[in-house]
């Protein structure tokens, strides 16, 4: 097994340094949350970087995904092994030439970062909308639940692609998967670059269109042939779980991590299991894990290969003892009796000789709805029910149609000594950069692991922030928001009066509010919730004024360096000693050659971030704080028991019943 280099970095870019080396054309065209893919590419093509032919990729970018597919069909026409990237509208514009490009056997690839797609409204984050709306096309569909995951299995999509002569779409969620960061371990180019079938590029090559050997592609065809030509591809589309479960295996020798079509996770003799594709399986890993500890029989298949659908590889890890499945689909198909995954599942046992379990489908997770471990724990226990619900949700509350299950207590399913913390901050003021390079810092210099994401309002640049960061020993499997908080800070001080800052930070856990307020003002200053959390649960409470630090610094309105030093100092991830040091390395590597000046002021951002804290004594009164007054405004229902809700950022809180009838 070779030894590999561990890099932090988030699932884009981990699909495109896996893309990159097999990839001789790029053709592009920006879309939301897939433009970094793209955006790494053409920044390494003007580097200079070479893939594993030994060129740098040709970036071309079209005006359109439909020219972006367009030109992706042209150039594998043409004998280049091509790639590109997309997300929801921007894949469905593809539609078309997928239908060519699979039609013609031609070995692309499309990374997809799986996103909602605009129905009723607009929504640019997460699920699996438009990858189901490509099943047709005759792409293999390839799934990785994780940034780890897109390294191991972006390489096969390509590998596979070449040797099977099927294009490959990989995809993984949205947001969730694409912009978390995390510590992986990558993939050397030269150990991709012994994998690849060079008979199979050579006679890709050698089947190109060109006027020295010339062919006829594109025809048209009438009834007398059209159905018999069409069957005539179903011999290349047979042997692929079988190249992708061979290419896993080879990937897994570099690596010594075992991928196949499908994975089994959980008891050996579980009862009740769930199938699922997507990041919701690392969260139901680890319920399955506290779950077990608790005596229950349970488990999980995750779907890797979903297009062409194995039976073989399926029930190769479905153990014989189950009697139940939950089938979890990312997406609602509007008079379906089911939806894609879920008809699938009951298709593979009506057209096999195993014994059929009692199959139910759900449906979680669209728009980037976050799915908790006890959302997973209430599909097992539904599953348990003496009639299970199907057609069910999880993580919202459906009092219109009563789809929905009803999430139990919070639980957390962290591994022992993870440190959870999370940050408000204001778009573009620099809390998340200061976030990505704290994790960073943590990730490069000692073996913890960490993972980084980021809630972003939709209006991103002025809109809210809310930074989840996690810390710990054990790889972090949780891909949903922090919940259960060792450390909150708060960079904006009128967040106290519009947002729940502290709820589920942890009893005797520490909070940081940047703010002009002296200690004697937080007492007017301060809501009374705030107030009550912070006396019940025995907070560390510390405020500190980076505005003004800041400012006396000549640094404007930066404060995202004295906002981290201070997380160091409060969070006690590292030595604060240790993070100093690297806070002024990275100091010196962005700003050394602006000069002396530059640098200074931010090492004594730093310096002061830690020494300019105040610890603030909470009196006990603040247990019994009164509420203040409410006024009553003369507002309509939707203003008041909608919009001011979701404004607080409690959006999750409100019931089906609150849109219905509104568009």
């Amino acid at each position: 097994m070779a030894k590999n280099k561990i890099k932090t970095m988030d699932g884009n870019k981990a699909a495109a340094y896996v893309s990159y080396a097999f990839t001789e054309c790029a053709c592009i065209f920006p879309i939301t949350p897939s433009s970094p893919m793209a955006e790494y590419v053409d920044e390494w093509s003007a580097q200079g970087l070479k893939n594993i032919f030994g060129q740098t990729v040709d970036v071309t970018e079209m005006q359109s995904e439909a020219g972006a597919a367009g030109a992706l069909h042209g150039s594998l026409s043409a004998g280049a092994l091509s790639t590109s990237y997309t997300a929801s509208q921007g894949l469905l514009l593809m539609i078309p030439n997928m239908y060519k490009i699979a039609g013609e056997l031609l070995p692309g690839v499309l990374h997809v970062t799986a996103r909602s797609l605009a129905t009723h409204a607009l929504n640019i984050f997460g699920d699996h909308s438009d990858v189901m709306s490509t099943i047709q096309t005759g792409w293999a569909l390839l799934c990785s639940n994780s940034v780890q995951e897109v390294i191991d299995i972006a390489g096969v999509a390509h590998l596979a692609a070449i040797k099977a002569r099927v294009p490959f779409l990989h995809f993984f969620d949205g947001f969730r998967t694409s912009h978390e960061q995390q510590k992986v371990e990558v993939i050397d180019y030269d150990d991709f670059a012994k994998l690849v079938d060079m008979d199979a590029v050579k006679a890709f090559r050698d089947n190109s269109l060109n006027p020295d050997r010339p062919v006829i592609r594109g025809s048209n065809q009438n009834p007398d042939i059209f159905f018999q030509a069409r069957e005539a591809c179903s011999p290349f589309f047979e042997p692929v779980p079988d190249i992708v479960n061979e290419y896993m295996q080879e990937i897994g020798k570099i690596t010594g991590r075992e991928h196949k079509p499908f994975e089994y996770y959980g008891a050996p003799d579980a009862e009740n299991i769930i199938v699922a594709m997507g990041s919701v399986c690392d969260t139901a890993e680890e319920t399955i894990n506290y779950l077990m500890a608790k005596g229950e029989k349970v488990g999980m298949i995750k779907v890797h290969l979903y297009r062409p659908f194995s039976a073989k590889y399926f029930f190769d890890v479905y153990p014989k003892t189950v009697k139940r499945i939950a089938v979890l689909d990312r997406i609602k198909t509007p008079g379906s009796p089911g939806e894609p995954l879920y008809n699938d599942i009951c298709n593979l046992f009506f057209n096999s000789d195993v014994e059929k379990p009692l199959v139910v489908g759900g449906r979680y997770g669209l728009g980037s709805k976050d799915t908790l471990p006890s959302d997973i724990v209430a599909v097992y226990e539904n599953l348990k029910a003496d009639e299970p619900k199907s057609n069910f949700t999880i993580s919202i509350i459906d009092d219109v149609s009563f789809t929905s299950l009803e999430r139990g207590e919070d639980i957390d399913v962290a591994p022992e000594g993870t440190i959870q913390c999370k940050f408000f901050g204001l778009g573009s003021d620099g809390t998340v950069g200061a976030n990505k390079q704290a994790v960073e810092i943590i990730n490069d210099h000692t073996d913890l692991f960490a993972q980084a994401y980021f809630a972003y309002d939709s209006k991103k640049s002025g809109g809210i922030t809310v930074s989840h960061l996690r810390f710990g020993k054990k790889p972090i499997k949780a891909p949903y928001l922090i919940n259960t908080a060792d450390f909150i800070s708060c960079s904006n001080q009128s967040y106290v009066n519009v947002y729940d800052l502290t709820a589920g930070l942890k009893p005797g856990g520490a909070f940081l509010l940047n703010c002009v307020w002296s200690p004697e003002e937080l007492e007017e200053k301060l809501p009374a919730k705030i107030k009550r959390y912070l006396a019940k649960n025995k907070i560390n409470f510390f405020t500190i004024n980076a505005v003004e630090i800041a400012r006396e610094l000549g640094l404007g309105n930066r404060t995202n360096m004295i906002m981290q030093a201070a997380f160091f100092k409060l969070a006690r991830v590292i030595p604060i000693d240790e993070a100093v040091g690297y806070m002024k390395d990275q100091i010196m590597k962005a700003y050394g050659k602006k000069g002396d000046k530059i640098v200074n002021m931010n090492n004594a951002s730093v310096d002061a971030g830690i020494s300019s804290l105040v610890k603030i004594n909470i009196p006990d009164s603040w247990a019994d704080a009164p509420d203040e007054p409410v006024v009553e405004k003369d507002e309509p229902d939707f203003i008041k028991n909608v919009l001011r809700i979701m404004a607080r950022n409690e959006g999750d809180t409100l019931p089906v019943s609150a849109f219905k009838g509104v568009e």
